[in-house]
């Protein structure tokens, strides 16, 4: 017989006792980390193309790029870069399938965002 409450049902996880995890969160920052690579990589895409048109279009770019926004895009593509880097060794971790029990995944997650966080002050201090 059909189920005739399915519309008071709430929809599945409901928004309103749903509490978001570690795990569902490193995994969403991993995929925005890595469309936001784009604009990084545009942006020096960019800058090269102007450096080798001409001197004035160059002046434009690197006016850009060397900005304050500029520099924010630069520092956020860092980390980004990181962050990447680590969630995708986490996931060679876990294609071994080890480290899959909660308890060591949350702590690969937290690794994973401390470890992004201290690796891109470091590359900024040293660089």
């Amino acid at each position: 017989m059909a189920d005739v409450n399915r519309g008071n049902r709430p929809l599945s996880p409901h928004l309103q006792v749903y509490r978001p995890q570690l795990n569902s969160i490193t995994s969403i920052l991993t995929r925005i980390t890595g469309n936001a690579l784009l604009i990084g990589s545009l942006m020096i895409v960019w800058w090269f193309l102007a450096a080798a048109s001409s001197p004035e279009y160059f002046a434009v770019a690197n006016g850009f790029v060397t900005s304050w926004f500029g520099d924010l895009i630069m520092f956020g593509s860092l980390w980004a870069i990181w962050y990447h880097t680590l969630a995708g060794a986490r996931h060679l971790i876990w294609d071994e399938a080890k480290m899959l029990d909660l308890d060591s995944a949350d702590k690969l997650g937290w690794a994973v965002v401390g470890g992004s966080v201290l690796l891109t002050i470091f590359t900024v201090i040293v660089i």
